[in-house]
């Protein structure tokens, strides 16, 4: 909902990667594939139509929808996800499942597309190297949201003795690649200057 606001806001997508998007509306939609023959609350149902809808929408306006779509830096935006990411996911999907049915797979796929979805954003990042305050923002948040649920599962394994393999090293995977962003982050809101990247090397 951030980003949709910033894009509404500012008319323009320049550095956000809807690469990165995209791998998360494939992760919605193998996550919650179970809207097609479960139903849980309307809470529930709601939600993940939410998340699948908004990201799709968001996909549509980088992409299609002008004044957004015109300031897309597509050239830029350039990290193939579909050759280095998606394969390995699906097969540590299969691998990593618990039971071997397509919503499982699918599921436990999702979890590993997850930790990884953010690559392409870093790698934008990276090559445009000053982020603007509303995208550092917005990278920040889904750090910050990925630390609550490490704080949750550290919770529900004491009081719940719960356990999640998958989703523990998958959540440990995504906050390792958030840590050198969070560290420039930080730094930068520290001393109230821009947010800098290093030149990779």
């Amino acid at each position: 909902m951030l980003l949709l606001w910033k894009l509404n806001k500012s008319k323009t997508c320049v550095g956000v990667s809807c690469r990165m998007q995209e791998m998360y509306a494939l992760v919605f939609i193998f996550r919650y594939m179970d809207l097609l023959w479960s139903f849980v609350s309307v809470y529930n149902t709601v939600m993940k139509v939410i998340f699948i809808t908004a990201t799709v929408y968001l996909i549509y306006l980088m992409r299609v929808k002008p004044p957004i779509s015109q300031t897309y830096e597509r050239s830029t935006d350039s990290f193939q996800y579909e050759i280095y990411l998606l394969g390995p996911c699906f097969l540590l999907g299969i691998l990593c499942t618990e039971e071997y049915s397509i919503p499982e797979i699918l599921w436990t796929t999702s979890i590993w597309l997850e930790s990884v979805a953010l690559v392409p954003q870093l790698v934008l990042l990276q090559q445009m190297r000053e982020v603007e305050n509303l995208t550092s923002h917005f990278v920040g948040t889904l750090g910050a949201y990925r630390a609550f649920y490490i704080l949750n599962w550290i919770y529900r394994y004491f009081a719940d003795d719960y356990v999640n393999w998958v989703g523990w090293i998958g959540g440990l995977v995504q906050t390792a690649l958030y840590a050198d962003f969070f560290y420039y982050y930080a730094r930068s809101k520290w001393y109230g200057s821009k947010l800098i990247l290093p030149v990779a090397t």
